[in-house]
């Protein structure tokens, strides 16, 4: 019952969103365009659709013909304005997504910017070199006009079945999907059926170019944390595990890991949860009441646990992440790629 007090709500954040789009569309905010092709990488929902996975791909095969850099925002992080991502930054201060990002391609460009305009600025003025740019959840920071629109959909989400924030998940009207030129829906359900495809399919197309990606999240097999402290290096199927998380939609997580493991606790956190002492403390009682059990996270927050000075030696031992890739049920992930490169060179 309380929920439905946050009804009031949604409906003035849904006025500023369609007012600050009626700005934008009078030309009364102006959006920038780049001499750098841009490939921007967003969605119109909070919470986890799959952005960061369909990053990683996009660069992973965008960098053998380009040099190619990624621009984020860096969600979360405790600095504030223009940085670049190394290896060895801290979470705290580049955001956890960029930093899982420049730990996976170390060789590839990462920033974080909240004004992006200001970010690829700099990034053509430090990186002359770089010919590409990804930009991560950018799909409403409209202050970009990024060559192509790549829109993250959730189909345990559906936007149109969807309300705007805070009652909802929604934070840009269904409107502006004109503006994506490609839809890669993630987390299909395995009986999802041709119709719901096709319903899908009609509430996203706005106009004839879009296409649409029906995709899966695929797991494999969880890799421990701490590889060199790990009492066994992999995890036999059945095995008791506690899941932990810090993500915006830790079911499809939960899903995969009950497939191949018992899982006998979850704990679950937040997005871009900060985790501080009471938290491993929490997972050394829940191991405490497991012995037999294994912890496994996520590949997102992962790359908040790794300081060796902070995680006890019997954590170390038995934490491991799940890595998870994006998989296509029909069109091949190429079809998509090789489109995107087309678009790059402005075929």
């Amino acid at each position: 019952m309380l929920r439905y007090l946050l009804i009031p709500a949604s409906w003035i954040y849904r006025w500023v969103v369609h007012l600050r789009n009626y700005l934008f569309d009078a030309g009364l905010l102006r959006s920038e365009k780049f001499s750098i092709p841009i490939i921007c990488v967003g969605n119109i929902t909070v919470g986890g659709t799959g952005k960061t996975p369909m990053s990683e791909m996009i660069i992973d095969y965008m960098s053998r013909r380009h040099k190619v850099a990624l621009l984020s925002r860096g969600y979360g992080r405790k600095t504030k304005g223009y940085r670049e991502v190394l290896s060895d930054s801290h979470y705290r201060e580049v955001g956890d997504e960029p930093l899982q990002i420049k730990l996976k391609f170390p060789n590839t460009v990462v920033a974080v910017c909240e004004k992006r305009v200001e970010g690829i600025r700099r990034l053509q003025q430090e990186h002359p070199e770089v010919d590409l740019i990804v930009l991560d959840d950018g799909f409403q920071h409209r202050y970009v006009n990024a060559k192509v629109n790549v829109v993250m959909v959730d189909a345990t989400r559906p936007p149109h079945e969807d309300s705007f924030l805070p009652y909802g998940s929604l934070r840009d009207e269904l409107e502006q999907l004109h503006r994506a030129h490609y839809f890669v829906v993630t987390k299909c359900p395995e009986n999802m059926t041709p119709l719901e495809r096709r319903l899908l399919y009609k509430s996203l197309v706005k106009v004839a170019y879009q296409k649409v990606y029906f995709t899966r999240m695929e797991s494999f097999r969880p890799q421990p944390l701490f590889p060199e402290a790990a009492t066994e290096r992999n995890l036999e199927r059945g095995a008791k595990v506690i899941a932990l998380s810090g993500i915006g939609n830790p079911a499809p997580f939960h899903t995969s890991l009950e497939k191949n493991y018992e899982v006998v606790e979850r704990l679950t956190f937040e997005d871009h949860h900060v985790y501080k002492v009471r938290d491993v403390k929490q997972m050394l009682a829940l191991l405490e009441e497991y012995p037999e059990a294994m912890i496994i996270t996520t590949e997102k927050d992962a790359v908040k646990l790794t300081n060796r000075k902070k995680i006890p030696a019997e954590l170390q031992q038995r934490l491991y992440y799940l890595p998870i890739n994006i998989s296509f049920i029909e069109d091949s992930d190429t079809d998509l790629l090789n489109k995107l490169e087309e678009d790059v060179r402005g075929n």
